[in-house]
Protein backbone atom coordinates (compact mmCIF):
# COMPACT_ATOMS: atom_id res chain seq x y z
CA UNK A 1 0.00 0.00 0.00
CA UNK A 2 1.13 3.54 -0.64
CA UNK A 3 -0.11 6.96 0.42
CA UNK A 4 -1.27 9.69 -1.95
CA UNK A 5 -3.62 11.59 0.38
CA UNK A 6 -2.00 14.90 -0.48
CA UNK A 7 -3.02 14.38 -4.11
CA UNK A 8 -6.76 13.85 -3.39
CA UNK A 9 -8.86 16.82 -2.31
CA UNK A 10 -12.39 15.50 -2.77
CA UNK A 11 -14.01 12.12 -2.29
CA UNK A 12 -17.53 11.40 -3.51
CA UNK A 13 -19.21 8.09 -2.67
CA UNK A 14 -22.40 7.05 -4.41
CA UNK A 15 -24.71 4.31 -3.14
CA UNK A 16 -28.39 3.43 -3.14
CA UNK A 17 -28.01 2.92 0.62
CA UNK A 18 -26.82 6.40 1.56
CA UNK A 19 -29.37 7.56 4.17
CA UNK A 20 -31.44 4.57 3.05
CA UNK A 21 -31.16 1.57 5.38
CA UNK A 22 -31.76 -1.56 3.34
CA UNK A 23 -28.96 -4.03 3.92
CA UNK A 24 -25.31 -4.58 4.69
CA UNK A 25 -23.98 -1.81 2.44
CA UNK A 26 -25.65 0.72 4.71
CA UNK A 27 -23.60 -0.66 7.59
CA UNK A 28 -20.40 -0.49 5.52
CA UNK A 29 -20.88 3.14 4.58
CA UNK A 30 -22.36 4.41 7.82
CA UNK A 31 -19.59 2.92 9.97
CA UNK A 32 -16.81 3.87 7.56
CA UNK A 33 -17.94 7.49 7.38
CA UNK A 34 -16.48 8.63 10.69
CA UNK A 35 -12.96 7.56 9.75
CA UNK A 36 -13.22 9.01 6.25
CA UNK A 37 -14.61 12.27 7.63
CA UNK A 38 -11.51 12.62 9.79
CA UNK A 39 -9.43 12.46 6.60
CA UNK A 40 -11.48 14.61 4.22
CA UNK A 41 -13.69 16.74 6.50
CA UNK A 42 -16.47 18.23 4.33
CA UNK A 43 -14.61 17.33 1.17
CA UNK A 44 -16.21 13.94 1.71
CA UNK A 45 -19.70 13.90 0.18
CA UNK A 46 -22.06 10.92 0.10
CA UNK A 47 -24.72 10.83 -2.61
CA UNK A 48 -27.89 8.78 -2.24
CA UNK A 49 -31.39 8.54 -3.73
CA UNK A 50 -34.13 10.86 -2.54
CA UNK A 51 -36.84 8.23 -2.21
CA UNK A 52 -38.53 10.02 0.69
CA UNK A 53 -41.54 12.29 1.12
CA UNK A 54 -42.90 14.74 3.68
CA UNK A 55 -45.15 11.98 5.00
CA UNK A 56 -42.27 9.49 5.15
CA UNK A 57 -39.00 11.42 5.65
CA UNK A 58 -35.66 9.71 5.97
CA UNK A 59 -34.88 9.13 9.66
CA UNK A 60 -31.17 9.25 8.80
CA UNK A 61 -30.96 12.59 6.93
CA UNK A 62 -30.88 16.08 8.45
CA UNK A 63 -31.43 18.71 5.77
CA UNK A 64 -29.43 21.95 5.86
CA UNK A 65 -30.26 25.20 4.11
CA UNK A 66 -26.73 26.55 4.49
CA UNK A 67 -24.52 23.70 3.23
CA UNK A 68 -23.57 24.23 -0.43
CA UNK A 69 -26.29 26.87 -0.56
CA UNK A 70 -25.01 28.76 -3.60
CA UNK A 71 -24.49 25.58 -5.57
CA UNK A 72 -27.89 24.06 -4.74
CA UNK A 73 -29.60 27.31 -5.76
CA UNK A 74 -27.65 27.62 -9.00
CA UNK A 75 -26.74 24.04 -9.87
CA UNK A 76 -26.90 23.29 -13.56
CA UNK A 77 -28.49 19.87 -13.39
CA UNK A 78 -30.52 17.97 -16.00
CA UNK A 79 -34.21 18.73 -16.11
CA UNK A 80 -36.06 16.63 -13.56
CA UNK A 81 -33.06 16.21 -11.24
CA UNK A 82 -33.43 17.90 -7.84
CA UNK A 83 -31.20 17.79 -4.78
CA UNK A 84 -31.36 18.24 -1.04
CA UNK A 85 -28.18 18.87 0.93
CA UNK A 86 -27.66 17.98 4.57
CA UNK A 87 -25.94 15.66 7.03
CA UNK A 88 -26.16 11.90 7.33
CA UNK A 89 -27.18 11.36 10.95
CA UNK A 90 -24.47 8.84 11.81
CA UNK A 91 -21.11 9.03 13.64
CA UNK A 92 -19.04 11.71 11.93
CA UNK A 93 -22.12 13.50 10.52
CA UNK A 94 -20.75 13.55 6.94
CA UNK A 95 -22.28 15.73 4.27
CA UNK A 96 -24.89 13.97 2.15
CA UNK A 97 -26.77 14.93 -1.00
CA UNK A 98 -30.07 13.22 -1.75
CA UNK A 99 -30.97 13.18 -5.43
CA UNK A 100 -34.42 13.12 -7.00
CA UNK A 101 -33.97 11.40 -10.36
CA UNK A 102 -37.45 10.74 -11.77
CA UNK A 103 -36.96 13.23 -14.59
CA UNK A 104 -34.29 11.08 -16.23
CA UNK A 105 -36.64 8.25 -17.14
CA UNK A 106 -37.85 10.10 -20.21
CA UNK A 107 -34.44 10.10 -21.94
CA UNK A 108 -33.28 6.70 -20.79
CA UNK A 109 -33.21 5.24 -24.31
CA UNK A 110 -30.67 7.81 -25.48
CA UNK A 111 -28.55 7.20 -22.38
CA UNK A 112 -28.72 3.43 -22.84
CA UNK A 113 -27.75 3.83 -26.48
CA UNK A 114 -24.70 5.83 -25.47
CA UNK A 115 -23.69 3.18 -22.92
CA UNK A 116 -24.01 0.47 -25.59
CA UNK A 117 -21.96 2.49 -28.05
CA UNK A 118 -19.15 3.26 -25.58
CA UNK A 119 -19.03 0.26 -23.27
CA UNK A 120 -21.23 -2.49 -24.72
CA UNK A 121 -23.81 -2.31 -21.94
CA UNK A 122 -26.85 -4.32 -22.97
CA UNK A 123 -29.95 -2.56 -21.63
CA UNK A 124 -32.37 -4.22 -24.06
CA UNK A 125 -33.21 -7.01 -21.61
CA UNK A 126 -33.75 -4.67 -18.66
CA UNK A 127 -36.59 -5.25 -16.23
CA UNK A 128 -37.44 -4.70 -12.56
CA UNK A 129 -35.27 -2.13 -10.78
CA UNK A 130 -32.77 -1.67 -13.63
CA UNK A 131 -34.26 1.62 -14.88
CA UNK A 132 -34.53 2.99 -11.35
CA UNK A 133 -30.92 2.16 -10.46
CA UNK A 134 -29.60 3.62 -13.71
CA UNK A 135 -31.65 6.82 -13.41
CA UNK A 136 -30.27 7.39 -9.92
CA UNK A 137 -26.71 6.61 -11.02
CA UNK A 138 -26.88 9.03 -13.94
CA UNK A 139 -28.35 11.75 -11.72
CA UNK A 140 -25.60 11.19 -9.13
CA UNK A 141 -22.95 11.51 -11.84
CA UNK A 142 -24.55 14.77 -12.97
CA UNK A 143 -24.36 16.07 -9.39
CA UNK A 144 -20.64 15.24 -9.19
CA UNK A 145 -19.94 16.95 -12.51
CA UNK A 146 -21.95 20.00 -11.48
CA UNK A 147 -20.19 20.34 -8.12
CA UNK A 148 -16.71 19.92 -9.57
CA UNK A 149 -17.39 22.65 -12.13
CA UNK A 150 -19.28 25.03 -9.82
CA UNK A 151 -16.69 24.82 -7.02
CA UNK A 152 -13.88 25.05 -9.58
CA UNK A 153 -12.27 21.85 -8.31
CA UNK A 154 -9.42 20.35 -10.28
CA UNK A 155 -10.93 17.04 -11.55
CA UNK A 156 -7.56 15.34 -11.19
CA UNK A 157 -7.79 15.81 -7.44
CA UNK A 158 -11.18 14.07 -7.19
CA UNK A 159 -12.04 10.41 -6.55
CA UNK A 160 -15.58 9.17 -7.21
CA UNK A 161 -16.45 5.85 -5.58
CA UNK A 162 -19.47 3.87 -6.82
CA UNK A 163 -21.00 0.91 -4.94
CA UNK A 164 -22.81 -1.99 -6.63
CA UNK A 165 -24.41 -2.30 -10.06
CA UNK A 166 -27.11 0.23 -9.08
CA UNK A 167 -24.51 3.02 -9.41
CA UNK A 168 -22.45 1.56 -12.25
CA UNK A 169 -23.94 3.69 -15.03
CA UNK A 170 -22.92 6.77 -13.06
CA UNK A 171 -19.30 5.63 -13.11
CA UNK A 172 -19.45 5.06 -16.86
CA UNK A 173 -21.00 8.49 -17.37
CA UNK A 174 -18.26 10.15 -15.32
CA UNK A 175 -15.58 8.39 -17.36
CA UNK A 176 -17.23 9.60 -20.57
CA UNK A 177 -17.94 13.19 -19.58
CA UNK A 178 -15.30 13.99 -16.93
CA UNK A 179 -12.38 11.62 -17.57
CA UNK A 180 -10.06 13.55 -15.25
CA UNK A 181 -11.95 12.19 -12.21
CA UNK A 182 -10.52 8.95 -10.78
CA UNK A 183 -13.14 6.25 -10.32
CA UNK A 184 -13.48 3.31 -7.92
CA UNK A 185 -16.07 0.58 -8.33
CA UNK A 186 -16.94 -1.85 -5.54
CA UNK A 187 -19.08 -4.90 -6.08
CA UNK A 188 -20.26 -6.18 -2.72
CA UNK A 189 -21.75 -9.27 -4.41
CA UNK A 190 -21.86 -9.91 -8.15
CA UNK A 191 -25.37 -9.75 -9.55
CA UNK A 192 -24.91 -12.99 -11.48
CA UNK A 193 -23.37 -14.84 -8.51
CA UNK A 194 -26.29 -13.88 -6.31
CA UNK A 195 -28.70 -14.94 -9.07
CA UNK A 196 -27.01 -18.33 -9.45
CA UNK A 197 -27.48 -18.94 -5.72
CA UNK A 198 -30.99 -17.52 -5.70
CA UNK A 199 -31.98 -20.01 -8.38
CA UNK A 200 -30.77 -22.93 -6.30
CA UNK A 201 -27.77 -23.71 -8.49
CA UNK A 202 -24.42 -24.83 -7.12
CA UNK A 203 -22.02 -21.89 -7.16
CA UNK A 204 -18.78 -23.13 -5.65
CA UNK A 205 -18.29 -26.66 -6.97
CA UNK A 206 -19.18 -25.38 -10.43
CA UNK A 207 -17.58 -21.93 -10.30
CA UNK A 208 -14.57 -22.82 -12.52
CA UNK A 209 -17.02 -24.05 -15.18
CA UNK A 210 -19.30 -21.01 -15.22
CA UNK A 211 -19.14 -18.29 -17.85
CA UNK A 212 -20.71 -15.11 -16.50
CA UNK A 213 -22.12 -13.94 -19.84
CA UNK A 214 -23.61 -17.34 -20.59
CA UNK A 215 -25.20 -17.59 -17.14
CA UNK A 216 -26.60 -14.07 -17.48
CA UNK A 217 -28.41 -15.17 -20.62
CA UNK A 218 -29.70 -18.33 -18.98
CA UNK A 219 -30.98 -16.47 -15.90
CA UNK A 220 -32.29 -13.39 -17.74
CA UNK A 221 -29.70 -11.16 -16.09
CA UNK A 222 -28.02 -9.73 -19.20
CA UNK A 223 -28.56 -6.05 -18.44
CA UNK A 224 -27.43 -5.95 -14.81
CA UNK A 225 -24.53 -8.29 -15.51
CA UNK A 226 -23.24 -6.40 -18.54
CA UNK A 227 -23.52 -3.09 -16.69
CA UNK A 228 -21.66 -4.41 -13.65
CA UNK A 229 -19.01 -6.04 -15.82
CA UNK A 230 -18.47 -2.83 -17.79
CA UNK A 231 -18.02 -0.81 -14.58
CA UNK A 232 -15.55 -3.36 -13.21
CA UNK A 233 -13.46 -3.15 -16.36
CA UNK A 234 -13.74 0.62 -16.87
CA UNK A 235 -13.13 1.73 -13.26
CA UNK A 236 -9.69 3.03 -12.48
CA UNK A 237 -9.74 0.72 -9.47
CA UNK A 238 -12.01 -2.31 -9.06
CA UNK A 239 -12.55 -3.66 -5.55
CA UNK A 240 -14.55 -6.31 -3.73
CA UNK A 241 -15.06 -6.75 0.00
CA UNK A 242 -13.47 -10.18 0.45
CA UNK A 243 -11.35 -12.88 -1.10
CA UNK A 244 -14.51 -14.96 -1.57
CA UNK A 245 -16.07 -12.29 -3.79
CA UNK A 246 -12.76 -11.59 -5.51
CA UNK A 247 -12.69 -15.21 -6.70
CA UNK A 248 -16.31 -14.91 -7.83
CA UNK A 249 -15.63 -11.68 -9.76
CA UNK A 250 -12.53 -13.09 -11.44
CA UNK A 251 -14.58 -15.97 -12.85
CA UNK A 252 -17.95 -14.34 -13.55
CA UNK A 253 -16.84 -10.82 -14.54
CA UNK A 254 -13.54 -11.97 -16.08
CA UNK A 255 -11.84 -9.26 -14.03
CA UNK A 256 -9.38 -9.64 -11.19
CA UNK A 257 -9.82 -7.11 -8.43
CA UNK A 258 -7.20 -4.42 -7.88
CA UNK A 259 -7.74 -4.25 -4.11
CA UNK A 260 -9.76 -6.25 -1.60
CA UNK A 261 -11.38 -3.72 0.74
CA UNK A 262 -12.72 -5.67 3.75
CA UNK A 263 -15.58 -4.24 5.76
CA UNK A 264 -14.59 -2.71 9.08
CA UNK A 265 -16.47 -2.00 12.26
CA UNK A 266 -17.09 1.18 14.26
CA UNK A 267 -16.69 0.35 17.99
CA UNK A 268 -18.97 3.17 19.13
CA UNK A 269 -21.86 0.72 18.58
CA UNK A 270 -20.61 -1.42 21.47
CA UNK A 271 -21.38 -0.61 25.14
CA UNK A 272 -18.35 0.58 27.09
CA UNK A 273 -16.82 -1.80 29.65
CA UNK A 274 -18.50 -0.10 32.60
CA UNK A 275 -21.91 -0.36 30.90
CA UNK A 276 -21.55 -3.82 29.37
CA UNK A 277 -22.75 -5.89 32.36
CA UNK A 278 -25.82 -3.71 32.73
CA UNK A 279 -26.57 -3.97 29.00
CA UNK A 280 -26.18 -7.75 29.06
CA UNK A 281 -28.43 -8.10 32.10
CA UNK A 282 -31.18 -5.93 30.57
CA UNK A 283 -31.02 -7.81 27.28
CA UNK A 284 -31.22 -11.25 28.90
CA UNK A 285 -34.12 -10.22 31.10
CA UNK A 286 -36.13 -9.09 28.10
CA UNK A 287 -35.24 -12.11 25.96
CA UNK A 288 -36.14 -14.56 28.73
CA UNK A 289 -39.35 -12.72 29.57
CA UNK A 290 -40.57 -12.85 25.97
CA UNK A 291 -39.68 -16.54 25.70
CA UNK A 292 -41.38 -17.43 28.99
CA UNK A 293 -44.51 -15.46 28.14
CA UNK A 294 -44.78 -17.11 24.73
CA UNK A 295 -44.12 -20.70 25.80
CA UNK A 296 -45.32 -20.74 29.40
CA UNK A 297 -41.94 -22.19 30.43
CA UNK A 298 -39.76 -20.59 33.10
CA UNK A 299 -36.27 -19.97 31.69
CA UNK A 300 -33.76 -19.12 34.40
CA UNK A 301 -30.67 -16.98 33.86
CA UNK A 302 -28.53 -20.08 33.31
CA UNK A 303 -30.35 -20.72 30.02
CA UNK A 304 -28.00 -20.77 27.03
CA UNK A 305 -29.27 -18.27 24.43
CA UNK A 306 -28.22 -18.43 20.77
CA UNK A 307 -29.45 -16.67 17.65
CA UNK A 308 -28.99 -16.12 13.95
CA UNK A 309 -29.97 -12.86 12.25
CA UNK A 310 -29.66 -10.84 9.08
CA UNK A 311 -31.59 -10.95 5.83
CA UNK A 312 -34.27 -13.58 5.45
CA UNK A 313 -32.43 -15.50 2.73
CA UNK A 314 -33.23 -19.04 3.80
CA UNK A 315 -30.49 -20.85 1.88
CA UNK A 316 -27.90 -18.11 1.30
CA UNK A 317 -27.73 -17.12 4.97
CA UNK A 318 -27.67 -20.74 6.12
CA UNK A 319 -30.90 -20.59 8.10
CA UNK A 320 -31.69 -24.09 6.86
CA UNK A 321 -28.39 -25.38 8.27
CA UNK A 322 -28.92 -23.54 11.57
CA UNK A 323 -32.35 -25.10 12.16
CA UNK A 324 -31.12 -28.59 11.31
CA UNK A 325 -28.12 -28.07 13.61
CA UNK A 326 -30.49 -27.16 16.45
CA UNK A 327 -32.37 -30.40 15.84
CA UNK A 328 -29.06 -32.29 16.03
CA UNK A 329 -28.13 -30.37 19.19
CA UNK A 330 -31.36 -31.46 20.88
CA UNK A 331 -30.36 -35.08 20.30
CA UNK A 332 -27.13 -34.47 22.23
CA UNK A 333 -29.02 -33.66 25.45
CA UNK A 334 -27.10 -30.43 26.14
CA UNK A 335 -26.06 -29.70 29.71
CA UNK A 336 -28.33 -26.63 29.92
CA UNK A 337 -31.61 -25.58 28.39
CA UNK A 338 -30.97 -23.92 25.02
CA UNK A 339 -33.14 -21.06 23.83
CA UNK A 340 -32.56 -20.46 20.12
CA UNK A 341 -33.86 -17.55 18.05
CA UNK A 342 -34.18 -16.84 14.35
CA UNK A 343 -34.21 -13.04 14.10
CA UNK A 344 -34.73 -12.19 10.43
CA UNK A 345 -37.21 -9.67 9.01
CA UNK A 346 -39.91 -11.39 6.95
CA UNK A 347 -43.42 -10.49 5.73
CA UNK A 348 -44.74 -9.58 9.14
CA UNK A 349 -48.09 -7.97 9.94
CA UNK A 350 -46.97 -6.71 13.34
CA UNK A 351 -46.71 -8.12 16.86
CA UNK A 352 -48.94 -10.98 17.99
CA UNK A 353 -51.78 -9.30 19.91
CA UNK A 354 -52.04 -12.14 22.41
CA UNK A 355 -48.31 -12.05 23.16
CA UNK A 356 -48.23 -8.25 23.43
CA UNK A 357 -51.20 -8.38 25.82
CA UNK A 358 -49.66 -11.13 27.95
CA UNK A 359 -46.38 -9.18 28.22
CA UNK A 360 -48.27 -6.06 29.26
CA UNK A 361 -50.24 -8.01 31.89
CA UNK A 362 -47.21 -9.92 33.15
CA UNK A 363 -48.93 -13.26 32.68
CA UNK A 364 -46.97 -16.42 31.88
CA UNK A 365 -49.27 -18.89 30.14
CA UNK A 366 -48.44 -21.02 27.14
CA UNK A 367 -49.86 -19.40 24.03
CA UNK A 368 -51.02 -21.19 20.93
CA UNK A 369 -48.29 -21.79 18.36
CA UNK A 370 -45.48 -20.87 20.79
CA UNK A 371 -42.94 -20.38 18.01
CA UNK A 372 -43.79 -16.98 16.54
CA UNK A 373 -43.48 -13.57 18.19
CA UNK A 374 -45.11 -11.66 15.32
CA UNK A 375 -47.92 -12.31 12.87
CA UNK A 376 -46.88 -13.59 9.44
CA UNK A 377 -48.82 -12.56 6.34
CA UNK A 378 -47.64 -15.72 4.57
CA UNK A 379 -47.77 -18.17 7.46
CA UNK A 380 -47.92 -21.33 5.34
CA UNK A 381 -45.39 -20.19 2.76
CA UNK A 382 -42.69 -18.70 4.98
CA UNK A 383 -39.73 -21.13 4.72
CA UNK A 384 -38.45 -20.56 8.26
CA UNK A 385 -41.87 -21.07 9.83
CA UNK A 386 -42.49 -24.16 7.73
CA UNK A 387 -39.17 -25.76 8.67
CA UNK A 388 -39.47 -25.02 12.40
CA UNK A 389 -42.84 -26.77 12.44
CA UNK A 390 -41.66 -29.62 10.20
CA UNK A 391 -38.79 -30.39 12.57
CA UNK A 392 -41.29 -30.38 15.41
CA UNK A 393 -39.78 -28.13 18.06
CA UNK A 394 -42.28 -28.51 20.91
CA UNK A 395 -41.15 -25.48 22.92
CA UNK A 396 -42.45 -27.04 26.12
CA UNK A 397 -40.90 -27.58 29.54
CA UNK A 398 -39.37 -30.90 28.45
CA UNK A 399 -37.65 -29.46 25.37
CA UNK A 400 -33.86 -29.44 25.45
CA UNK A 401 -33.90 -26.85 22.67
CA UNK A 402 -36.59 -24.22 22.20
CA UNK A 403 -36.75 -22.35 18.88
CA UNK A 404 -38.48 -18.98 18.53
CA UNK A 405 -38.92 -17.14 15.23
CA UNK A 406 -38.81 -13.32 15.31
CA UNK A 407 -39.83 -12.28 11.76
CA UNK A 408 -39.48 -8.53 12.14
CA UNK A 409 -36.93 -5.76 12.08
CA UNK A 410 -35.70 -5.09 15.61
CA UNK A 411 -35.68 -1.29 15.59
CA UNK A 412 -36.70 -0.76 19.20
CA UNK A 413 -40.40 -0.43 18.40
CA UNK A 414 -41.43 -3.91 17.22
CA UNK A 415 -44.17 -4.25 19.87
CA UNK A 416 -42.70 -7.32 21.57
CA UNK A 417 -39.04 -6.82 22.47
CA UNK A 418 -39.05 -3.04 21.99
CA UNK A 419 -35.26 -3.10 22.07
CA UNK A 420 -32.96 -2.75 19.08
CA UNK A 421 -30.92 -5.68 17.80
CA UNK A 422 -27.76 -4.02 19.13
CA UNK A 423 -29.44 -3.64 22.54
CA UNK A 424 -30.32 -7.35 22.56
CA UNK A 425 -27.05 -8.68 21.15
CA UNK A 426 -25.05 -8.55 24.43
CA UNK A 427 -27.62 -10.90 25.99
CA UNK A 428 -26.74 -13.83 23.77
CA UNK A 429 -24.24 -16.57 24.58
CA UNK A 430 -23.52 -17.42 20.95
CA UNK A 431 -24.51 -16.69 17.37
CA UNK A 432 -24.53 -18.89 14.28
CA UNK A 433 -24.20 -17.67 10.70
CA UNK A 434 -23.93 -20.80 8.58
CA UNK A 435 -23.69 -18.80 5.35
CA UNK A 436 -23.73 -20.31 1.89
CA UNK A 437 -23.50 -16.99 0.02
CA UNK A 438 -22.00 -14.18 2.11
CA UNK A 439 -19.59 -11.74 0.43
CA UNK A 440 -18.49 -10.40 3.82
CA UNK A 441 -20.69 -11.03 6.85
CA UNK A 442 -21.30 -8.13 9.20
CA UNK A 443 -23.45 -10.17 11.54
CA UNK A 444 -20.63 -12.42 12.81
CA UNK A 445 -18.30 -9.41 13.05
CA UNK A 446 -20.89 -7.51 15.07
CA UNK A 447 -21.33 -10.53 17.28
CA UNK A 448 -17.66 -10.83 18.26
CA UNK A 449 -17.46 -7.05 18.71
CA UNK A 450 -20.10 -7.47 21.42
CA UNK A 451 -18.11 -10.32 22.96
CA UNK A 452 -20.48 -13.01 21.72
CA UNK A 453 -18.68 -16.03 20.19
CA UNK A 454 -19.85 -16.94 16.72
CA UNK A 455 -19.89 -19.77 14.22
CA UNK A 456 -19.50 -18.89 10.56
CA UNK A 457 -18.27 -20.66 7.43
CA UNK A 458 -15.47 -20.64 4.88
CA UNK A 459 -17.98 -19.35 2.30
CA UNK A 460 -18.33 -16.05 4.20
CA UNK A 461 -15.82 -13.29 3.56
CA UNK A 462 -15.48 -12.67 7.29
CA UNK A 463 -14.77 -16.36 7.90
CA UNK A 464 -12.10 -16.36 5.20
CA UNK A 465 -10.54 -13.23 6.72
CA UNK A 466 -10.40 -14.81 10.18
CA UNK A 467 -8.64 -17.88 8.79
CA UNK A 468 -6.26 -16.02 6.47
CA UNK A 469 -5.38 -12.88 8.41
CA UNK A 470 -6.29 -13.25 12.07
CA UNK A 471 -6.43 -16.73 13.45
CA UNK A 472 -5.22 -19.63 11.29
CA UNK A 473 -7.30 -22.67 12.19
CA UNK A 474 -9.70 -20.40 14.11
CA UNK A 475 -11.44 -21.80 17.17
CA UNK A 476 -13.41 -20.38 20.09
CA UNK A 477 -10.43 -20.51 22.44
CA UNK A 478 -8.06 -18.68 20.09
CA UNK A 479 -10.31 -16.02 18.56
CA UNK A 480 -13.92 -16.52 19.68
CA UNK A 481 -14.82 -17.72 16.18
CA UNK A 482 -15.38 -21.17 14.75
CA UNK A 483 -15.10 -21.24 10.95
CA UNK A 484 -16.77 -24.36 9.57
CA UNK A 485 -15.62 -25.66 6.21
CA UNK A 486 -18.63 -25.51 3.90
CA UNK A 487 -18.90 -26.69 0.30
CA UNK A 488 -21.70 -27.59 -2.07
CA UNK A 489 -21.53 -31.22 -1.02
CA UNK A 490 -21.07 -31.43 2.77
CA UNK A 491 -24.38 -30.16 4.19
CA UNK A 492 -24.66 -32.97 6.73
CA UNK A 493 -21.11 -32.48 7.97
CA UNK A 494 -21.74 -28.76 8.47
CA UNK A 495 -24.93 -29.45 10.44
CA UNK A 496 -23.12 -31.93 12.69
CA UNK A 497 -20.13 -29.62 13.24
CA UNK A 498 -22.28 -26.64 14.19
CA UNK A 499 -24.31 -28.75 16.64
CA UNK A 500 -21.01 -29.89 18.16
CA UNK A 501 -19.71 -26.31 18.38
CA UNK A 502 -22.83 -25.00 20.13
CA UNK A 503 -22.80 -27.95 22.51
CA UNK A 504 -19.19 -27.20 23.43
CA UNK A 505 -20.17 -23.65 24.40
CA UNK A 506 -23.20 -24.88 26.35
CA UNK A 507 -20.94 -27.13 28.42
CA UNK A 508 -18.08 -24.66 28.95
CA UNK A 509 -17.38 -23.49 32.50
CA UNK A 510 -17.46 -19.83 33.51
CA UNK A 511 -13.69 -19.32 33.23
CA UNK A 512 -13.57 -20.81 29.73
CA UNK A 513 -16.61 -18.79 28.67
CA UNK A 514 -15.05 -15.53 29.86
CA UNK A 515 -11.84 -16.37 27.98
CA UNK A 516 -13.76 -17.09 24.78
CA UNK A 517 -15.70 -13.83 25.02
CA UNK A 518 -12.45 -11.89 25.53
CA UNK A 519 -10.91 -13.63 22.50
CA UNK A 520 -13.94 -12.64 20.41
CA UNK A 521 -13.51 -8.97 21.31
CA UNK A 522 -9.81 -9.11 20.41
CA UNK A 523 -10.69 -10.45 16.97
CA UNK A 524 -13.18 -7.65 16.42
CA UNK A 525 -10.60 -5.04 17.43
CA UNK A 526 -8.50 -6.10 14.45
CA UNK A 527 -11.34 -5.20 12.10
CA UNK A 528 -11.94 -1.61 13.19
CA UNK A 529 -12.12 1.03 10.50
CA UNK A 530 -9.06 2.81 11.86
CA UNK A 531 -7.11 -0.18 10.52
CA UNK A 532 -9.20 -1.23 7.52
CA UNK A 533 -9.41 2.26 6.03
CA UNK A 534 -5.87 1.70 4.75
CA UNK A 535 -7.26 -0.65 2.11
CA UNK A 536 -9.52 2.13 0.83
CA UNK A 537 -6.66 4.62 0.86
CA UNK A 538 -4.77 2.16 -1.32
CA UNK A 539 -7.74 1.87 -3.68
CA UNK A 540 -8.02 5.65 -4.02
CA UNK A 541 -4.30 5.94 -4.71
CA UNK A 542 -4.36 3.19 -7.31
CA UNK A 543 -7.33 4.86 -8.98
CA UNK A 544 -5.53 8.21 -9.06
CA UNK A 545 -2.37 6.63 -10.49
CA UNK A 546 -4.27 4.78 -13.21
CA UNK A 547 -6.27 7.92 -14.02
CA UNK A 548 -3.02 9.87 -14.41
CA UNK A 549 -1.61 7.26 -16.77
CA UNK A 550 -4.88 7.17 -18.72
CA UNK A 551 -5.15 10.95 -19.06
CA UNK A 552 -1.48 11.34 -20.02
CA UNK A 553 -1.91 8.71 -22.73
CA UNK A 554 -5.02 10.46 -24.05
CA UNK A 555 -3.22 13.82 -24.09
CA UNK A 556 -0.31 12.38 -26.06
CA UNK A 557 -2.72 10.99 -28.62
Amino acid sequence: MYNCKQEIDFLFEVSWEVCNKIGGIYTVLSTKAKTLKAQFNDNLIFIGPDVWSEEHPSPYFVESKSLLKKWSQNALLPEGVDVRVGRWDIPGKPMAILVKFDGLYKNKDAAYGRMWELYGVDSLHAYGDYDEGCAFARAAAAVIESLVKFLNIDPTRVVAHFDEWTTAMGLLQIKDEMPGVATVFTTHATSIGRSICGNGKLLYDQLPNYNGDQMAGELNMQSKHSLEKAAAWQADCFTTVSGVTADEAAQLLDKKVDVVTPNGFEPTFVPSKNKYKTARKAARERILKVASTLTGVNYDDDTFIVTTSGRCEYRNKGIDVYLDALRALADKNPARKVLAFVMVPAWSAGPRPDLAHALAMGSVERLGDPVLTHVLNNYNDDPVNRRVHEIGFANDSKAAVTVIYVPCYLDGADGIFDMTYYDLLPGFDATVFASYYEPWGYTPLESVAFGVPTVTTTLAGFGRWVLDDVCPGAGFGKCGVEVVNRTDSNYGEVVAKIAEDINALVGADAKTTDSIRAAAMKTAAKAEWTDFIAYYDDAYCQAAAKRDARVNKQNKN
